[in-house]
């Protein structure tokens, strides 16, 4: 008995002695594994920190050769950033006589109208009267002229806009960003911008700070230059803040021009008129400022026009782009595609087998019937009465172009942006 009872306390000792060694045996083997991980973390991490240091020497040095090739434009200034995907070329800052020639209309050298870099100085014939202020109204040498007093930030703002809208559209849509300066920019003398109890903004910087900060997938349209170059045309009303049919003509040579299309020749189209236009500023100020005349074109081929009705249900179809019957008045710009609808498609018989759409308010009711020469369908969305989403609209009508096209007013004011983000 003695001896079994020490057999059990033997046997009953080796088993938990050796139970224990398992358990000793599990902890040291944990143990060492975690060494192991720590040491190869810690290469790891060293490993990653060489290569990511090796990377960024090889941009910094990638980054210094690109500058010494290609001469380092930089000049401190991001309003002189040069979008590398322009199909604008860059000139050289004119000299005052080929300014001169350039606004008097002899230069016809494209990259004048197409550089987003470089503007033409508009040069306005002065008669050397005074102006006066009538609230936000200029009044000068029996016209009105609305004053423009944007910023860099609503400037930035605008651009941010449009880049976020061709992402939302996609890489398989050309996105093109036009916008147009006022009265005030092309037709006073420099020395009547600025004045007692007033201080206006620079268009041409506003709108190079514009164009400077699209991004790649984004082709700004200069219709800037080209304005420039005809600013003692009749390209603007004087009782009006819109451009006339043949300001906005220049504005479309532009887009063709920098989209390498062919332009429209005006020449073969039929002028008609309406007289006796009394446009936005004849109830705003005292003075009388007269009337103005609408000029339109009839082209040399066939053109309809197909409308929504208020309820977009359906659309109603026009034998033109014009409203024909519209006459004098105070309605008189509604001559352009009936004037500001949700939705209006442009059609011509050019066969052309290309679409797009413009995205605009009000000033792009002028320019749009132009672009028939150009494209088969033209669909024309006034972003601030339309409730459609653009990037499903572009998909199921097939159209792989869109132009955003505003005046300078509405690119710098909040509201309308807003009104933009709610077709996305």
């Amino acid at each position: 008995m003695a001896n079994n009872g020490y057999n059990r306390n033997y046997n009953k000792n080796y088993r938990s002695s050796n139970y224990n060694r398992p358990s000793q045996n599990r902890n040291y083997n944990r143990n060492n594994r975690r060494r192991r991980n720590r040491k190869r973390l810690r290469n790891r991490i060293l490993i990653v920190s060489s290569m990511i240091i090796i990377v960024v020497l090889i941009i910094l040095l990638l980054s210094v050769m690109f500058k010494s090739c290609f001469g380092g434009r930089d000049n401190g200034k991001d309003s002189e950033t040069i979008n590398t995907e322009t199909v604008a070329a860059t000139t050289a800052a004119p000299s005052a006589s080929e300014s001169k020639a350039s606004s008097s209309g002899t230069s016809n050298n494209i990259s004048d109208i197409t550089s987003t870099t470089e503007f033409l100085t508009p040069e306005p014939e002065d008669n050397n009267e005074s102006a006066t202020l009538d609230g936000n109204i200029l009044i000068w040498n029996n016209a009105g002229y609305e004053l423009f007093y944007g910023s860099e930030d609503s400037a930035t703002s605008y651009s941010q806009a449009i880049n976020g809208y061709a992402e939302s559209l996609g890489p398989s849509v050309t996105v093109y960003s036009m916008v147009v300066p006022n009265h005030t920019e092309m037709g006073l003398p420099e020395r009547l911008k600025n004045g007692e109890g007033y201080t206006t903004t620079s268009q041409a910087e506003n709108i190079k700070t514009i164009y400077s900060k699209l991004g790649s997938n984004v082709t700004p349209i200069n219709c800037y230059n080209n304005l420039s170059k005809h600013c003692n045309e009749y390209i603007y009303f004087n009782t009006d803040h819109h451009w006339t049919g043949l300001g906005s003509y220049y504005a479309y040579e532009a887009f063709a021009k920098t989209t390498n299309q062919e332009v429209l020749p005006l020449t073969e189209c039929t002028e008609g008129k309406i007289e006796g236009f009394t446009g936005s500023f004849t109830n705003m100020v005292s003075e009388d400022l007269g009337t103005d005349t609408v000029s339109y074109w009839k082209f040399p081929y066939e053109t309809t026009m197909e409308m929504a009705t208020e309820t977009e249900s359906e659309m109603n179809t026009y034998d033109s782009v014009y409203y024909e019957g519209e006459t004098g008045g105070s309605n008189s710009y509604g001559v352009f595609i009936y004037g500001d609808n949700p939705l209006s498609i442009l059609k011509s018989n050019r066969e052309t087998g290309k679409k797009i759409a413009v995205i605009k308010e009000s000033y792009g009711n002028a320019f749009v019937p132009y672009l028939t020469y150009n494209y088969d369908e033209v669909h024309v969305i006034d972003f601030r009465h339309w409730t459609g989403n653009l990037p499903k609209y572009c998909s199921e009508n097939k159209i792989d172009e869109v132009l955003f096209i505003n005046g300078i007013m509405s690119a710098n004011t909040p509201m309308q942006i807003r009104a933009m983000d709610s077709l996305f």
